[in-house]
């Protein structure tokens, strides 16, 4: 057995399903049931028994266990040590955010900047597509349910959306108004943004289009903020803002998985795996969603 078939294991032991081990190893529920499948017929034993109450393990699964923790604990410690070596982490990282994360997070990269002094690390903010396979970036900050298949990384948090306007034009428009009596600021024609267009068929019908926007997510919120009309902003932020108030709960569909990528050949580079494992744990001390 090498060390990825003791992680399974481990998964599975821990959270007594496949579904519950396949969030925790970030794979998927087929994926851990066949490695199982695997790693028993490979020893000739039988690992777990399926109950009622979740996977529980055999007297040779219990041996395994067992094995598997002591190497955990050799492998997590060695990680610490190297890791830990702050001062011997050097070289050139760039990163790439949105400007809308780099000001809920500036204070993660920055407290990075400090544990990793040699670390030269160049930041760069854009809503502009980033490609990590020409290089522009070693690592990226993204809000997307879809990252690129040739990208490795962590979904490190749920971002839900909420429906803002500014105070001022909640008092022009009255406290309690439907929300077709509100103007929405909406996205560019050329970007066929059906989905928005459902949603205010749905929930505001003939409510005004008061301007139409390309995809600059910073001038958006700046926009909403105005007065001019109502729209969609990441909740971490508008519900932060005194000056906005949430008119509407966006739809679970809305909400984007918070990611950290990076490409394959990259991923073990010492100071890529330091400042994506950096950044996870920040954000997480903010709770389950950011």
């Amino acid at each position: 057995m090498d060390w990825d078939d003791l992680r399974y294991v481990l998964a599975i032991a821990r959270d007594r399903t496949l579904s519950r081990a396949a969030e925790r190893l970030k794979a998927t529920h087929t994926t851990v049931g066949r490695r199982l499948k695997t790693i028993e017929q490979s020893l000739g034993v039988r690992l777990f028994d399926p109950t009622p109450d979740g996977y529980v393990a055999t007297s040779a699964g219990r041996e395994v266990i067992d094995s598997a923790e002591r190497v955990e604990a050799e492998m997590l410690a060695l990680e610490a040590r190297v890791l830990g070596q702050d001062s011997q982490l050097e070289g050139k990282l760039r990163v790439s955010t949105l400007d809308l994360l780099f000001r809920q997070y500036h204070q993660a990269i920055a407290s990075f900047i400090e544990r990793y002094p040699r670390v030269e690390l160049t930041l760069t903010t854009t809503d502009a597509e980033i490609s990590l396979l020409r290089r522009e970036a070693d690592v990226v900050l993204r809000l997307t349910n879809t990252p690129p298949e040739y990208a490795v990384g962590r979904r490190i948090a749920e971002v839900p959306f909420g429906l803002y306007a500014s105070r001022a034009l909640v008092e022009r428009v009255g406290v309690g108004a439907k929300l077709s009596e509100f103007p929405f600021i909406h996205w560019d024609e050329r970007l066929e943004p059906r989905w928005l267009d459902q949603w205010i068929a749905e929930h505001a019908p003939g409510a005004r289009i008061a301007l139409r926007i390309d995809t600059s997510m910073t001038m958006l919120s700046d926009l909403v903020r105005s007065g001019i009309g109502a729209h969609f902003l990441a909740r971490f932020e508008g519900d932060a803002d005194p000056s906005l108030v949430r008119l509407a709960e966006g739809e679970p569909k809305f909400n984007r998985g918070l990611w950290l990528l990076t490409h394959s050949e990259l991923r073990s580079t010492s100071r890529v795996r330091a400042f994506m494992e950096h950044i996870e744990a920040e954000v997480k001390k903010r709770g389950p969603t950011p």
